[in-house]
């Protein structure tokens, strides 16, 4: 991986450095902690270097920012016939998908079977109609965070931008209102907070990715650390 930018070393007194310095080594490590279920439970489903909890811990850049419902918006721009700014009614409005899927952190621990409710990428991207040439998108969260995906691992009938988890509407803690939900990738590929989705041509590493994170982040590959 390239160095990272100057801009980027710059640390932001907005974000939690000590977490994000304690983050990194995680990945770059990649030792498993104990989360309290038997080891033997799951391996069939459970990426290596992974350990099944049914906790759901908090991790985060320590900016959870507070956005009323009537002032969100998500931008959905970039590459696309068919640019828009949805309000939180014009997202609701949009067909709702129901979703369980496994959530994989980049930290070593996993989840099984969590209740995604929220707008099927798919249904978003049918939306704005993306042009030819889009082969990357670039997310974008109310906190600050951005993280890129190649389009072809959002293309899928299970990646939602999620309002809700197991029945109830998603806390601030977890990325509330709405964050991208991956289940093929590690966590951190899909934003919290999120309000921008933009397609693009080119690859444009994000938040984690500048700080030495794998550019793509494949659970049952282990991609945690360039």
């Amino acid at each position: 991986m390239a160095d990272m930018p100057d801009e980027e070393k710059k640390q932001d007194p907005k974000f939690n450095q000590a977490f994000i310095k304690a983050k990194v080594n995680k990945a770059k490590t990649g030792k498993p902690e104990e989360h309290g279920l038997p080891e033997e439970l799951g391996h069939d489903r459970l990426p290596p270097g992974q350990v099944l909890t049914s906790r759901w811990p908090i991790l985060d850049l320590g900016v959870r920012p507070k956005i009323d419902l009537k002032d969100w918006r998500l931008e959905i721009s970039g590459l696309v016939e068919n640019p828009v700014t949805l309000s939180w009614e014009d997202f609701m409005k949009l067909p709702q998908t129901l979703v369980t899927a496994d959530m994989h952190c980049v930290t070593t621990w996993s989840r099984y079977d969590n209740g995604w409710q929220g707008v099927k990428f798919l249904d978003l991207a049918d939306l704005v109609k993306i042009k030819p040439e889009a082969k990357f998108v670039i997310q974008y969260g109310y906190d600050g965070y951005t993280t890129n995906v190649p389009l072809v691992d959002l293309m899928r009938e299970n990646v939602l931008v999620a309002h809700a988890h197991d029945g109830v509407p998603l806390p601030p803690e977890h990325g509330g209102p709405a964050r991208m939900i991956i289940p093929e990738l590690y966590a951190w590929k899909g934003s919290k907070f999120i309000k921008k989705i933009e397609f693009v041509a080119a690859d444009h590493p994000g938040f984690w990715e500048v700080r030495g994170y794998n550019n793509h982040g494949d659970p049952w590959k282990e991609e945690r650390y360039s």
